[in-house]
């Protein structure tokens, strides 16, 4: 959500309103909707994407370990550490095991 715009900063009002609500303020006394995710949402994000459209018949192929353009080792360690921080802890955390009967 965006912040109101503080009454002792007088320049950050000269701003036009698109420029303020990038740096994080609403405009004058009205609500703004949030911003959506920038990017895609990330790797598992584009690869769950990428396994529907191939689901729905799009034709396209998951690319090979190792082929150019495909995810390596470090980008999987870089996306799991984002989810570790923007879940509190890690990947498994929150996540109740069914057992079966």
């Amino acid at each position: 959500m965006l912040k109101p715009v503080p009454k002792k900063n007088k320049g950050l009002s000269k701003l036009p309103t698109p420029v303020r609500n990038k740096m994080g303020f609403k405009k004058k006394g009205g609500a703004v909707a949030p911003k959506k995710m920038k990017g895609g949402g990330g790797l598992y994000a584009n690869i769950a994407a990428k396994k529907k459209r191939i689901a729905a018949g799009s034709g396209e192929k998951m690319r090979k370990p190792g082929d150019k353009g495909s995810p390596t080792k470090e980008n999987f360690k870089r996306a799991a550490q984002t989810a570790k921080k923007k879940y509190g802890g890690g990947l498994k955390s929150g996540i109740k095991k069914i057992k079966k009967k």
